[in-house]
């Protein structure tokens, strides 16, 4: 019987996520889309948190006007604006197992506008 979407992504994602892990040095940018928003976390998996994080619901983006991927790059620019903050320059891009183009490349897009190394 064929996968499902969501079953599919899972595999994808575990498969990227055997490879890609977060340390305090180089943390890991990680990825949630969901129909309507879109989700972006700095983490750090060694020590088990969440250095910086910034959504599509946040008050100033959710006020912005424009269609979903160039509401995506808003929330790249702000969640890499609070890693900065925090003292993260580099990062390891998580891309959650969607495939890396529209809203999720928008997102990737504003952090590097903003300031962080991939």
């Amino acid at each position: 019987m064929a996968l499902t979407k969501n079953q599919r992504r899972t595999r994808i994602k575990n498969r990227i996520r055997k490879v890609v892990s977060g340390t305090e040095a180089r943390p890991r940018l990680t990825v949630f889309r969901s129909n309507k928003e879109i989700y972006a976390q700095v983490v750090d998996d060694v020590n088990g948190k969440t250095i910086s994080a910034a959504s599509s619901r946040d008050k100033d983006i959710s006020s912005a006007k424009g269609n979903k991927s160039e509401i995506a790059n808003l929330v790249g620019k702000a969640v890499a604006e609070k890693a900065l903050k925090a003292g993260v320059e580099t990062i390891a891009f998580d891309r959650g197992g969607y495939l890396y183009h529209g809203r999720v490349k928008s997102l990737a897009e504003g952090a590097r506008e903003a300031g962080l190394k991939f």
